[in-house]
């Protein structure tokens, strides 16, 4: 089992499901309940939160590396796919889409950016939908930002670029 075990350097940049990119910002020995534990400390800067993740556990919690560029890939042509429309009830949608944020994998984390975005000449979304939205793009522009050694901002302008190219080709245009 201590094979499994990840391993993060400090300065490395993490994925933590919940919380989206951080940084290894230290390692910890602490002693918890008795018991000596190592602690990878983790720094969100966009939360201003710092998590300790005990080393062991890391795995576990679906803490990650940085994805790869095969992945960063897909997720970008992810980006260009036909959004999926769901009839269902908007409680159930959005409870998958918070779901496929919060698990992490920045492929699904593309869809539901894909699936949810509006471009300026589409009917409006309802504040939840945009909460939702930039919530998902803005953890995808953060793990791009760090794989592309830019700033999020930048990132993000990158994908609505990618969104605002490839969403009017999936929606029809009424002329009148």
């Amino acid at each position: 089992m201590a094979a499994n075990v990840l391993s993060f350097d400090v300065g490395d940049y993490v994925v933590y499901p919940k919380h989206g990119v951080g940084r290894v910002i230290e390692l910890q020995n602490e002693e918890i309940a008795g018991m000596q534990l190592e602690l990878y400390v983790l720094r969100f800067e966009k939360e201003r939160m710092t998590l300790r993740v005990p080393t062991n556990k890391a795995e576990g919690v679906g803490m990650r590396k940085l994805s790869s560029d095969k992945t960063l890939k897909e997720a970008m042509e992810t980006l260009k796919a036909k959004p999926k429309v769901k009839r269902s009830m908007w409680s159930r949608r959005a409870q998958e889409y918070e779901a496929k944020i919060n698990s992490g994998d920045l492929v699904s984390i593309a869809e539901v950016t894909r699936d949810l975005f509006r471009a300026d000449d589409q009917p409006e979304q309802s504040y939840s939908e945009r909460q939702i939205f930039e919530a998902a793009s803005s953890r995808l522009a953060r793990e791009l930002a760090a794989m592309e050694e830019t700033d999020e901002p930048t990132a993000l302008a990158k994908i609505l670029e990618i969104l605002n190219i490839a969403a009017p080709q999936y929606y029809d245009v009424k002329e009148d």
